[in-house]
């Protein structure tokens, strides 16, 4: 049933249907009525400018039926700020909106738009946490918040903290581990260089590992601090050990303490202890990567040139 053509509201409005390349098309796409309609009322308005309160209405109505499409958040943002609207009317819309579409990225760039004319993240943090506690690993929001830590300079405003909370309810979270990173190395700052911040986070990393080493993000991250720092990875050789020992292959707790030992063999230049914990790993730790470990291990085989 028409809802717009049938509405006081839009009657000096002529709409423009979606033209799909004639009467006859060879693919036309099989939009609802309402969502069809809906359309062409927005290319109208489009078309002629119209920047009145009514095309929030539209850009919401054509939102609530499809919120990925990418062209009427733009053009409600821009009808907006032609208004001088309420901005945090629109920051309570799109947390609803947000908690009903969670995998929208959508959503997200367009908060971004709307915050950054704000010029002020007050609330967002509390509101990012919601979202968290719907998925803790949901991509679109770490992105956001990793821009919001950015634009307002909130490095030292209580993330770390929150990261850990994070990371200590769910040592497997790697989304949480990706944003440590980011707040420890990603700050344009000398801070992050000092040896006590390096031997802080790879003493993180190693607690977190004790709690379950067959996890990979905090061994992804000790070697990411090992690589950051210039350091070799024999750095944490004893570590490594008392989850992969050399003498007892039948103990291995953690295939990743064996990858790692592997490079520390090679970088010790111990090769037939790095092919055993390769072969190790081919065979009965991690034989769905065998051919990555038999690659890995034929180049170890393969003669050096001379200089």
């Amino acid at each position: 049933m028409p809802k717009y053509a049938e509405d006081p509201a839009w009657s000096d409005v002529e709409p423009l249907p979606q033209n799909d390349g004639g009467p006859n098309p060879l693919a036309a796409i099989a939009y609802t009525e309402e969502y069809s309609e809906a359309m062409s009322y927005l290319r109208a308005v489009m078309a002629s400018n119209d920047m009145s309160e009514r095309v929030l209405d539209l850009t919401e109505d054509i939102i609530n039926m499809n919120p990925a499409h990418y062209t009427v958040w733009l053009y409600r943002a821009k009808v907006l700020f032609n208004l001088n609207y309420d901005l945090r009317k629109e920051i309570d819309w799109l947390n609803d909106t947000a908690l009903k579409h969670q995998k929208n990225y959508q959503i997200w760039q367009h908060r971004q738009t709307i915050i950054n004319r704000l010029g002020s993240a007050d609330g967002e943090t509390a509101f990012i946490a919601k979202m968290f506690s719907k998925d803790p690993k949901n991509y679109h929001v770490w992105s956001y918040r990793q821009w919001l830590v950015r634009r307002f300079e909130l490095w030292d405003e209580g993330e770390i903290e929150a990261v850990e909370g994070m990371i200590k309810e769910d040592v497997r979270n790697n989304s949480a581990w990706n944003h440590r990173w980011f707040l420890v190395f990603g700050r344009d700052s000398s801070a992050h260089k000092e040896q006590d911040v390096i031997e802080r986070e790879l003493e993180y990393a190693k607690k977190a590992i004790v709690l379950a080493p067959q996890n990979q993000s905090p061994w992804n991250y000790l070697r990411g601090v090992l690589r950051y720092a210039e350091l070799p990875v024999s750095h944490v050789r004893d570590f490594a050990l008392g989850f992969a020992p050399a003498d007892s292959p039948d103990d291995v707790r953690s295939s990743y303490a064996l990858d790692l030992l592997a490079d520390v063999y090679e970088e010790q230049h111990q090769k037939e202890e790095a092919i055993k914990a390769l072969d190790l790993l081919a065979t009965k730790y991690d034989p769905i990567r065998a051919r990555y470990w038999e690659y890995k291990k034929n180049l170890l085989e393969q003669p050096t040139a001379a200089a």
